[in-house]
């Protein structure tokens, strides 16, 4: 297999904890540092929007990206969904943005370095001038969802990248790697669809699948439907850095292996092209 096959990857389970898992051992156990393109699929949300985890994987992670001196997964996710601060605002998302807005300046001094081009909920939220909501596009989607029956479903969709703000001759770039997300709401809940055009395995992809499904769920809520499922497209999935031999692999294979064999199965597919 080369690093980057043409055949998409397609991994479906009801829990983020081993759908990582089942991305990572695909580039451990295989040829090369790529899956070109991975589809992750998730489902199995809770009631309340609740994200199905294993703590072992979960810990086993946070473990290795703390020694690694990378952010753990709470902090990723939160890069995307603020879920603490959602949690404060106690179902009230008119609180919760104004949370949010209040600490972006915090936020972005606590790591200037990483949050200099800003953060997902950020550009969700704040995108810019000439964009309704004073650029706020979840509320502009939400206002739309309740205030009339039959809105087209391209309006359900936000975006991330900017080309004013983002095409630039950086040889490496942080920031944005999400580019836009969707939504579909429908008569047996909401399907959420998310897109990278490339994704860091090791150090992002779980945070990035937990924070997009916190998001998700709290769309849901606001739309006042079930949370069905989650899609991520991923064009490039990449392991770069950490070696495939490293010692921190040790204890996140070990608990991949054991959520595997204990819980129902999940799938994992190539997909051929259309």
């Amino acid at each position: 297999m080369s690093e980057a096959s043409p055949t998409p990857v397609l991994i479906a389970d009801t829990n983020v904890s081993r759908a990582w898992g089942r991305a990572v051992q695909h580039v451990l156990e295989g040829a090369g540092k790529k899956i070109s393109p991975l589809i992750v699929s998730l489902t199995g949300f809770g009631a309340n929007g609740e994200v199905p985890e294993d703590s072992s994987i979960r810990h086993a992670l946070d473990e290795a990206l703390q020694a690694e001196d990378f952010w753990d997964v709470e902090t990723v996710a939160f890069t995307i969904f603020p879920q603490r601060y959602w949690q404060l605002a106690q179902g009230d998302r008119k609180r919760l943005f104004a949370m949010y807005d209040d600490a972006i300046p915090r936020i972005q001094a606590m790591n200037p370095r990483n949050n200099r081009r800003g953060l997902y909920f950020e550009r969700l939220t704040k995108y810019g001038p000439g964009v309704p909501c004073d650029g706020n596009q979840l509320e502009w989607i939400l206002t739309q969802h309740s205030s009339r029956t039959g809105v087209r479903q391209s309006m359900y969709q936000a975006a991330v990248f900017d080309p004013a703000r983002d095409h630039v001759p950086d040889a490496q770039l942080g920031f944005p790697c999400l580019q836009h997300v969707s939504f579909v709401p429908g008569a047996t809940g909401l399907i959420m669809n998310a897109f990278y055009a490339t994704q860091q395995l090791f150090d992002k992809a779980y945070g990035n699948y937990l924070g997009l499904a916190q998001l998700g769920a709290f769309m849901a809520y606001e739309m006042k439907m079930p949370f069905e499922r989650l899609n991520v497209t991923v064009g490039v999935a990449k392991l770069e850095r950490i070696t495939k031999t490293h010692a921190s692999w040790g204890p996140i294979v070990a608990a991949i292996h054991a959520s595997s064999n204990g819980n129902e199965p999940s799938t994992l597919s190539a997909v051929a092209n259309d």
